[in-house]
C-alpha cells in the first residue's frame, strides 16, 4: 500500500504537514517512553529499595546517553535519511521499553545487578531516542520553506510536552492499578505502530513523495538557497561543530534545558514528597506544566516566524528566546518559594511554558545557520541541551537532600539568565553554507 497519487498539480496538497504530523506523533511517543521512568520510578525505587540518589543514577544514565548521541544521531539522520533513520530508532524504543519491564527483582539477583541493569537499559533508551529531534530538524529543513521553520519546530516541542503530559497521569494510574512493570508494557506498542505508519507514508524529500503537487513543491522551495536540498558535504559536521553561532546556541540551550530537566526528572517526585500530594493527584498535577508548555511551544514558534518575516532572523529569533528565558528565571524562584502548593504548581507551570516558548527560536536559528547540514547542527545543539540533563539528574537531588527543594528548583534561575545573555551574541542570519547570505522571507 502506498500514499495516494497526485490529484491536482495546481494546488497545495499539504503533504508536508501530514509528514510533519507523524514527526509530532513520534516526539509524543518518544516522551511517553522516556518520561515514564520519572513517574514509575518512585514505585520502582520503593520495590527495589533504591535511594533517591540511586534513582538519580538511573535517570542520569538516560540523560547522558541522550546527550552523547545527539551529534552522532544527527549525522546518522543526514547520511541515512529521515525515513529509514526514524523507523530504526522508533522500533528500538519499543524493544527497550519491553526489556525494562522484564528486569528481575532483588529477590532473584542482587540489588547492585538490578541497579546496573536499569542503568544500562536507560542508557540504551537514551541512545536510541537521541536522534529524534536532530532528525526532525532535518525533516523540517527539507519539507518547509525558510519562512516557516520556527512553527514546525515549536510544534515538535508540542508533541514532546503533550507526550510528557499524558505520561504523568496515565503512568501514575497504570502503576497504581497494575504495577510499574505493566505500565511499561502497556506503553511499548505505541512505538511499533508509529514506526510502521512513518515508514509507510514518509519520504526523505518532497520530490520523492507521489502526492506532492508542483504547487506545493514550489511553495516549499520558496526562499531556499540553491544547495539546501543537496546531500551533506563530506566532513560538513566538522564545519558545523566549529561554527561560532552553533556553539553559542549550544551553550544557551544547555542553560535553558537545566530548567527543562528539573521538570522532566523531578517535578512529580517534588509534588509527592515535598508538596504532599497523593499519587494520582500528583500525576495529574504533574501534567500541568507540560500542557502549558504545549500551548507555549506552538505560540512561540508562530511568533518567531512572524518576527523573522518582519525584522529578520537575527532579531526574530533573539527576542522570543531572551524574553522567555528572562521569565523562566523569575517564575522558577517565585514558584519554588510559594507557600500554597496549588499556587506553586501554577507558577511553575508558567515557568515551564516559558522554556517551551523559546524552542522554535532555538531550532529555527540552528537550521538558519546550518542549512542543508541542519540535522548535524541540531545534534550539536541538542547535545548541549541534554548534557545538562545528566548534570541536573545528580545535582538537583544533591541540593534537595542537603539544602531543600526550594534552592534545588531555584538553581535553574542562574542558568536561565545566562542563556538570555548569550542570545545577545547569536546571529541566526549568518548562513554558513552561503557565506552569510540570508534566506529571503519577503
Amino acid at each position: 500500500m502506498s500514499p495516494s497519487s497526485v490529484t491536482g498539480a495546481g494546488r497545495d496538497t499539504y503533504v508536508r504537514w501530514r509528514v510533519f504530523a507523524l514527526v509530532i506523533i513520534a516526539s509524543f511517543v518518544a516522551y511517553v517512553l522516556r518520561s515514564n521512568m520519572s513517574v514509575a520510578g518512585d514505585a520502582l525505587r520503593r520495590e527495589m529499595g533504591f535511594s533517591l540518589t540511586e534513582l538519580g543514577l538511573i535517570l542520569s544514565a538516560n540523560a547522558w546517553a541522550y546527550a552523547i548521541f545527539q551529534f552522532p544521531g544527527g549525522i546518522f539522520g543526514d547520511q541515512v535519511g529521515p525515513r529509514r533513520a526514524l523507523t530504526i530508532i522508533i522500533v528500538a524504543w519499543g524493544a527497550i521499553t519491553i526489556l525494562t519491564a522484564l528486569v528481575p527483582g532483588t529477590a532473584t539477583v542482587s540489588t547492585t545487578i538490578v541497579l546496573l541493569l536499569f542503568v544500562v537499559l536507560r542508557f540504551l533508551q537514551g541512545m536510541a531516542q537521541a536522534p529524534i529531534f536532530p532528525i526532525g530538524a532535518g525533516v523540517i529543513a527539507r519539507w518547509f520553506p525558510p519562512s516557516a521553520w520556527a512553527l514546525p519546530n515549536g510544534l515538535s516541542s508540542t508533541g514532546l510536552t503533550l507526550g510528557a503530559a499524558a505520561t504523568a497521569p496515565a503512568i501514575a494510574w497504570a502503576v497504581e492499578n497494575y504495577g510499574w512493570r505493566n505500565s511499561f508494557l502497556f506503553a511499548a506498542p505505541l512505538a511499533f505502530v508509529t514506526a510502521w505508519v512513518w515508514w509507510w507514508y514518509a519520504r526523505d524529500t518532497p520530490t520523492r513523495h507521489p502526492s506532492v503537487t508542483p504547487a506545493e513543491l514550489e511553495l516549499i522551495q520558496a526562499g531556499r538557497s540553491a544547495d539546501m536540498d543537496a546531500p551533506p558535504e563530506p566532513g560538513a559536521w566538522l564545519r558545523v561543530l566549529c561554527n561560532r553561532n552553533i556553539l553559542l546556541l549550544t551553550v544557551a540551550y544547555f542553560c535553558m534545558n537545566y530548567t527543562f530537566y528539573i521538570f522532566f526528572n523531578w517535578f512529580y517526585i517534588y509534588l509527592v514528597e515535598y508538596r504532599g500530594f497523593k499519587t494520582l493527584e500528583g500525576g495529574f498535577l504533574a501534567a500541568a506544566p507540560w500542557i502549558a508548555g504545549a500551548v507555549a511551544a506552538t505560540l512561540g514558534g508562530a511568533i518567531c516566524d512572524h518576527l523573522c518575516r518582519r525584522i529578520g532572523m537575527r532579531l526574530g529569533c533573539r527576542w522570543p528566546a531572551m524574553i522567555g528565558l528572562a521569565l523562566v528565571s523569575v517564575l522558577l524562584v517565585a514558584g519554588a518559594a510559594a507557600d500554597d502548593p496549588y499556587v506553586a504548581v501554577a507558577l511553575l507551570s508558567l515557568c515551564f511554558a516559558c522554556t517551551q516558548f523559546t524552542e522554535g527560536a532555538f531550532w529555527a536559528a540552528a537550521i538558519g545557520v546550518a542549512g542543508r547540514n541542519s540535522a548535524s547542527a541540531g545534534g550539536i545543539m541538542n547535545t548541549g541541551g541534554n548534557v545538562v540533563g545528566g548534570v541536573g539528574a545528580l545535582l538537583v537531588p544533591f541540593i534537595a537532600e542537603h539544602a531543600g527543594w526550594v534552592p534545588a528548583l531555584a538553581s535553574g534561575s542562574i542558568f536561565a539568565l545566562t542563556g538570555a545573555v548569550l542570545w545577545l551574541f547569536i546571529r541566526a542570519d549568518e548562513v554558513m553554507d552561503t557565506e552569510g547570505r540570508t534566506p529571503d522571507f519577503q
